[in-house]
């Protein structure tokens, strides 16, 4: 007999689904892909067959080109069966739009593989769903105790505070193209902030796509052509690769901040020359972790990218069965 969960084996570019010769989230082109969001680290072209949110599929066309022939779209609660009788589950994330969680059922378990997840509120994004299963693969991207994010409402009052202290200067937000810059412009309508939000030619079409989706962002303009006198008193969304390169010069005295979990770190705020960290992640903190695998509860908890000794050694002492996956091609990103 077959031992417990053998028809789901890690390998290092990606969990194999044996029975239907399928992938999740491979590093490599393959037949068959399972994908769970479309981050550039777990979203890839070249498969022959993508199985994804819809939402998810348009990322990777906007961003990769890819627009594959065999793509198949799954809506939230839609379940797919593939090769083997292997049934495929799309849930909720919460970490980026079209994020899911896949639940795997097949000889009478259920498997949970979370992609990237959050559980904090997000008005971008459906809110992560708890579901029961024997085995939960979890990352582990800010899997230490340190990490501990602050209430979102928390930051946006210090990125306005800024705005508002800082007469004739502009703030100047880097923030992740996918998923955290739109995630940061809605957190500040919901804080009230009703002004123009002004974009690096990075981040509009991104910004659009999540618009006709249904997201409504408010009134964003792209920064190109605007006198840099316009731009006093205003908020600017930039990729972090550009908060301190030429392109950041048209700009009035620029207070430099980042939107980011690492900048709970703070010698990585001050290697990037941030004046203004905002510890804002689209990852489950400690607490989010820990607080997971307890509402699970599975069987065995499997870890993967992310810092995973911490949260192995606290399944330990909860008793719970957990390992480490040695998965590669996975990035902590600029979260």
């Amino acid at each position: 007999m077959a031992s417990p969960f053998s028809w789901l084996k890690p390998e290092p570019f990606g969990l194999h689904v044996v029975p239907a010769d399928a992938w999740i989230d491979p590093a490599r082109a393959v037949d068959t892909a399972l994908v769970t969001h479309g981050h550039a680290d777990h979203a890839r072209g070249g498969h022959g067959l993508t199985v994804a949110t819809p939402e998810t599929l348009a990322i990777m066309a906007l961003r990769y080109g890819v627009v594959e022939t065999g793509s198949t779209p799954v809506a939230y609660g839609e379940t797919v069966t593939l090769k083997g009788g292997v049934k495929a589950t799309y849930i909720p994330a919460g970490h980026v739009l079209g994020s899911a969680q896949i639940l795997l059922e097949h000889a009478g378990e259920r498997v949970i593989v979370t992609g990237d997840y959050k559980r904090r509120a997000d008005p971008t994004c459906q809110p992560f769903q708890v579901t029961p299963c024997d085995v939960f693969v979890t990352e582990a991207t800010f899997g230490l105790p340190v990490f501990r994010h602050p209430p979102i409402a928390d930051e946006m009052a210090k990125l306005l505070a800024a705005r508002q202290n800082e007469q004739g200067r502009c703030v100047l937000v880097g923030a992740y193209a996918l998923g955290k810059a739109q995630r940061v412009i809605a957190e500040l309508r919901a804080a009230g902030f009703t002004d123009t939000i002004w974009l690096h030619g990075a981040m509009e079409r991104m910004c659009r796509l999540y618009e006709d989706h249904g997201v409504d962002l408010g009134d964003l303009q792209p920064v190109a052509g605007v006198p840099k006198a316009a731009l006093a008193n205003s908020i600017v969304i930039c990729p972090p690769s550009a908060l301190n390169d030429r392109w950041s010069r048209r700009l009035p005295d620029p207070v430099t901040a980042m939107a980011s979990g690492w900048m709970r770190v703070r010698q990585r705020a001050r290697q990037r020359g941030v004046e203004l960290p905002l510890i804002i992640s689209d990852h489950a903190d400690w607490d989010e972790l820990t607080q997971t695998i307890t509402q699970v509860n599975p069987t065995e908890t499997w870890v993967t990218h992310g810092r995973e000794e911490a949260l192995l050694r606290w399944c330990e002492l909860t008793q719970r069965k957990a390992r480490a996956l040695a998965l590669v091609g996975y990035e902590d990103e600029d979260d």
